[in-house]
């Protein structure tokens, strides 16, 4: 069984056991978090598609730890007028366990 959820403005397929690294939830390691923005189920020939969302369809997760990604620089330069700016970055992530998918 397989899902398609939306989370953090970006969608994602997802099944039972897969980890996956999404944008930054509250809940702490170990805790549990549940998806309702389920966009598509399919159970081998039975797909059910939303419009917007496939209604009673949820999926289950556990967060396994939340982190930082690696560091991006934004460098900014224009040529003959002595402007430079330098700018990092690094963006905020929770990886998640996917258990169950309803």
């Amino acid at each position: 069984m397989l899902a398609i959820i939306e989370t953090g403005g970006k969608q994602y397929k997802v099944a039972a056991g897969q980890k996956l690294k999404i944008e930054k939830l509250p809940p702490g390691e170990g805790e549990p978090v549940v998806f309702d923005k389920v966009l598509l189920t399919a159970d081998g020939d039975s797909v059910k598609v939303g419009a917007p969302y496939v209604g009673g369809s949820k999926v289950e997760g556990k967060v396994l730890k939340q982190g930082r990604g690696r560091k991006i620089i934004v460098f900014k330069y224009h040529s003959k007028t002595r402007y430079r700016k330098k700018k990092g970055h690094r963006q905020e992530y929770t990886e998640v366990e996917i258990t169950k998918v309803k």
